[in-house]
């Protein structure tokens, strides 16, 4: 009987508790399908700002994302919502919003703090990782090298194969409280970093990025903390200068 019961309260969306008493599950399950399906909106949301699919200055809506992204307003205002609360969009008067865009003088700070956070990272991850960590930062590196080489290179896979190689590294650190830190910041200079990067694929042959990277992989191989964080330092610092130099920042 106790079976039959609950083959029944499962076609009926219900619990039977261990008092006998019947609970509805299934406004519960929606709150955690609806949840899980904002969660993944958000993590879609911050792909397209940090490879610069949506560039800074551009207006966004909740439904036009809906309709690209292909669910229900619900769960991109959800999304956006927490995009806005990490400053990586803004909500303007009219009610839409727009990726922000990046000053000069707020990308030089943001690059400031990126050096700290993203070098000790860098640093921790040398000291850290696992022969595993290793071999997946070294595949990333391979790709993001063999598009960049290409005759034609797709830059949309040059672009997440770089995400993915320095954020293999900063997970590498196992530092739980850093990573978000440094994700935080990808999400406000990703547009600004990437959208040169989709406007001319040919930039991806820039040498200083491949000495920089060449570098910080060996001394991740060589578990050399103090060369990783110059490394990571200086490729920071170098596309920096490119973006400071062509990037058309205002004041």
């Amino acid at each position: 009987m106790v079976q039959q019961a609950h083959i029944a309260e499962r076609q009926r969306g219900e619990r039977i508790g261990p008092d006998g008493v019947t609970t509805d599950i299934a406004p519960k399950l929606a709150r955690i399908e609806r949840q899980t399906l904002s969660d993944q909106v958000y993590q879609e949301l911050k792909d397209w700002l940090i490879t610069a699919r949506a560039i800074p200055g551009e207006r966004l809506s909740l439904r036009s994302l809906a309709s690209v992204i292909g669910v229900s307003p619900m769960p991109i205002r959800d999304a956006t919502s927490r995009l806005v609360a990490e400053n990586a969009l803004e909500v303007l008067p009219n009610r839409s919003m727009r990726v922000p865009i990046m000053s000069r003088s707020h990308f030089i700070e943001l690059r400031m703090i990126r050096v700290a956070l993203e070098g000790l990272a860098a640093a921790l991850a040398a000291q850290r990782r696992t022969e595993t960590d290793f071999a997946a930062i070294a595949g990333d590196l391979s790709i993001y090298e063999r598009e960049s080489r290409r005759a034609n290179p797709d830059p949309m896979v040059a672009i997440r194969a770089n995400r993915n190689f320095h954020f293999r590294i900063y997970r590498a650190a196992a530092s739980p409280a850093l990573l978000p830190m440094i994700e935080g910041l990808w999400l406000r200079v990703g547009g600004v970093m990437n959208v040169a990067l989709r406007k001319d694929p040919q930039r991806l042959r820039t040498v200083a990025a491949h000495r920089h990277h060449k570098r910080l992989l060996e001394s991740i191989k060589s578990k050399n903390a103090d060369s990783a964080r110059e490394a990571v330092v200086a490729d920071i610092m170098s596309a920096g200068d490119r973006i400071l130099a062509h990037g058309g920042l205002p004041e």
